[in-house]
């Protein structure tokens, strides 16, 4: 088997005095396709933050196969994270991927930008400001900037969050084309739709359980999640919607 383009090995996280995430192993190799679930509060935005390089690991390592793959991580954040009153355009959002890349040009920086508008159908809305976006208009430009760069990595957030149904099934199908030359870290609540597409699956819950291969039992996802309550899920992964607890 190939070298891993990520490596977390003992990981430890957290804020201050408190420990989130504790004894962290994981592997992501070229074309994985890794589908990250958990509860709120189970720490999931905390390894999201650290493989970003915006939390300092309190001990453990994280190791990046090169500085290229370290340094270009493709990154969608959940929608509640923008500041919709910012005075910038869609194509300048877009554009703002590329910072990190010094080696482009100006003409090499447009086509990319130009060329990834394209790909995720958001021609008509590229030179609007992004206050005048809806919320699906708003997670497809997120999506474009982050696959602006061609990066090896690239980890999603809940993007599916406001995208229109008729989007989001071209959005997967997208992604899993998009795996297979690009390494793709889904973090999602939809754990039927993820179970659909990923090739592997983990629960961030106080450490992370690895799930090789997407064929989960229940019992393993409601044994990990250690929660009385069930996720709702879409698909053919049964689901129900418990009492308040």
């Amino acid at each position: 088997m190939n070298e891993p383009i990520l490596e977390i090995q003992n990981l430890s996280a957290g804020y201050q005095n408190e420990v989130v995430l504790k004894d962290v192993n994981l592997k992501v190799y070229e074309q994985d396709f890794l589908g990250i679930i958990g509860p709120n509060g189970g720490g999931k935005t905390t390894l999201v933050k650290t493989i970003l390089g915006l939390l300092k690991p309190i001990s453990g390592k994280i190791r990046f196969a090169s500085p290229e793959i370290e340094n270009y991580i493709g990154y969608m954040p959940q929608i509640n994270n923008i500041d919709r009153k910012f005075p910038i355009m869609v194509h300048e959002v877009i554009e703002s991927g590329l910072y990190f890349n010094k080696k482009l040009s100006k003409t090499e920086k447009e086509y990319l930008v130009n060329q990834v508008i394209y790909e995720t159908g958001i021609t008509g809305i590229a030179y609007k400001p992004i206050g005048e976006l809806s919320g699906g208009q708003l997670q497809k430009a997120l999506l474009a900037r982050a696959m602006v760069g061609r990066p090896k990595l690239l980890i999603l957030d809940e993007p599916s969050t406001y995208v229109d149904k008729p989007f989001e099934s071209q959005f997967y199908e997208a992604l899993e084309d998009l795996s297979l030359s690009t390494a793709v870290i889904l973090i999602s609540h939809d754990i039927g739709t993820v179970l659909s597409i990923v090739k592997n699956i983990a629960c961030v819950n106080g450490t992370l359980h690895y799930h090789p291969g997407a064929d989960v039992e229940y019992n393993w996802i409601k044994e990990h999640f250690d929660c009385p309550i069930d996720l709702v899920g879409h698909g053919d992964f049964p689901h129900r919607v418990l009492k308040k607890h």
